[in-house]
C-alpha cells in the first residue's frame, strides 16, 4: 500500500523540491531535505521516487505538465493569442527551477544511459506540446520550425541560469516575444510595447 494519499504526497514532494531549487539550487535536490520540505518521512519519498534520478525525471514532468496545463487553461478560458502566449513563455523562461532540473539530468545522463533516453523522450514530449500550443493559435509550423522554437528558448533559460539578474530576466521576455513572433506570428504583433513589425517597415 503507498504511504498516505499517493497523489496528494507525490506532488507535495515534487512541489518541495521545485521550491528547493528555485530557493537553494540543484545542489540542495538531496532526497533528506526534499523529505523535509515535503514533510514527509525520507522513506515516504524514495517509495515513490527510490533514487535521486528517479525524483529529478519526475520533477521534469511535473514542471513542465504544469506549464502545459497552466497554458491550456488560459486558452479555455478566454482569447489564447500570440501575445499570452509570449507572455506565459517569458515568465517559464526565467522560472530557473526547470532549467536547473534539466541541467541536473544532462549533467547524470553522462553516467546514465536511462537518464539519456528520458531526456530524449522528454524533448520529444516538450515539442508535442509546442506544436499542440501552435495549433491554438491557428498556426501549423514545420517540425524544425519547433525545433528552433524549443531551442532557441532553453538557450535563453540556460543563459538565465547563468546570469541571474535583471537584464537576463528582460532578454526572457524579450526572446519569448521575438520566438513567437518569428514562429508562430508571422511577425504581426508585439508584445510589452516593442514594436517589432514597426521597426521592420521602416
Amino acid at each position: 500500500m503507498p504511504p498516505y494519499n499517493g497523489p496528494d504526497v507525490k506532488t507535495r514532494i515534487l512541489d518541495a523540491a521545485l521550491s528547493l531549487l528555485a530557493e537553494r539550487g540543484f545542489i540542495e535536490l538531496t532526497q533528506p531535505k526534499v523529505a523535509k520540505a515535503a514533510g514527509v518521512r525520507q522513506s515516504h519519498l524514495t517509495y515513490y521516487f527510490p533514487t535521486r534520478s528517479d525524483l529529478l525525471k519526475a520533477v521534469a514532468v511535473h514542471s513542465i505538465g504544469s506549464l502545459l496545463s497552466s497554458i491550456a487553461a488560459s486558452a479555455s478560458s478566454g482569447p489564447f493569442t500570440p501575445e499570452l502566449f509570449a507572455r506565459m513563455a517569458g515568465e517559464a523562461l526565467s522560472d530557473k527551477r526547470r532549467t536547473r532540473v534539466m541541467l541536473g539530468l544532462i549533467v547524470s545522463s553522462d553516467e546514465d544511459r536511462e537518464i539519456k533516453q528520458f531526456l530524449r523522450d522528454f524533448v520529444a514530449r516538450v515539442r508535442e506540446g509546442v506544436a499542440g500550443i501552435a495549433r491554438l493559435l491557428g498556426s501549423q509550423p514545420e517540425p524544425a520550425s519547433i525545433a528552433a522554437f524549443h531551442m532557441l528558448l532553453v538557450g535563453a533559460a540556460v543563459l538565465n541560469v547563468a546570469r541571474d539578474d535583471a537584464n537576463s530576466k528582460r532578454e526572457c521576455a524579450e526572446i519569448a516575444r521575438i520566438a513567437v513572433e518569428r514562429f508562430f506570428a508571422g511577425g504581426e504583433f508585439s508584445v510589452g510595447g516593442s514594436p517589432a513589425s514597426q521597426s521592420r517597415s521602416k
